[in-house]
């Protein structure tokens, strides 16, 4: 499969991501590039994650992919990489003719801090072959051979939100970045959703924080399609 490069000024780049401060004047795309134009939900978070947020993750992702939701989030270990694979399970689930004629289940798109050929971290290069196997798509505004940088992946949040319906994180600490991509979201316009966690856990301390000052307390999926939709 080949990359695909797309302009600012393309039909084919997302209307989403044209109206944010600062788009990229270039995309590169591996993969279903349509999905880019969907409705969709990022979920982001710790990348040192405890196994409740793992778990919130996974099924939060799964369960919003079985009711046609994209999942958007950045391809990290941690609560990015439970979102993905939620969402490939997902697809995995919809193989059978009959539950493919009763739903349309979503997919998942990966946005990287790196050119799509430097696949930052090594431990997700498997994941990022099963997340263009199950129908989605890897995006970067990195030329494909550019390594990863500190500053790119503060920036990529910016498209993470840009391209979502809305934002839900699930576990992050008071310096986590998931928290920029939440202050992205605000700026964007979009709905910010939070999973509230245990008051002892650092993991915990930034969704606690985020929903005191006005994010949406999730403790279902159920609650976030009633929001988006």
């Amino acid at each position: 499969m080949k990359i695909e490069e797309i302009l600012i000024d393309s039909k084919e780049y997302p209307e989403k991501l044209k109206k944010i401060y600062d788009p990229p004047l270039k995309l590169y795309i591996l993969g279903n590039k349509e999905l880019l134009q969907q409705k969709g939900v990022a979920i982001v978070g710790a990348r040192k994650a405890t196994q409740y947020g793992r778990k919130l993750a996974y099924r939060i992702s799964k369960e919003l992919t079985e009711n046609g939701i994209n999942i958007i989030s950045g391809l990290a270990i941690g609560i990015d990489t439970c979102a993905h694979l939620g969402a490939i399970q997902a697809q995995s689930n919809s193989q059978s003719a009959m539950r493919q004629k009763i739903s349309n289940i979503g997919k998942t798109i990966a946005v990287l801090g790196s050119g799509i050929n430097s696949i930052y971290p090594k431990e997700n290069i498997e994941l990022a072959r099963k997340i263009i196997k199950s129908g989605g798509c890897i995006i970067s505004e990195y030329p494909s051979d550019a390594k990863p940088e500190k500053l790119h992946f503060p920036q990529r949040n910016r498209i993470i939100s840009a391209l979502s319906d809305g934002v839900l994180v699930v576990e992050a600490s008071k310096t986590s970045g998931a928290l920029i991509t939440a202050e992205f979201a605000l700026e964007q316009g979009k709905e910010i959703f939070a999973v509230p966690g245990d008051i002892t856990r650092e993991q915990s301390e930034g969704c606690n924080e985020l929903i005191k000052d006005g994010a949406i307390l999730i403790t279902s999926s159920q609650e976030i399609l009633d929001t988006i939709n």
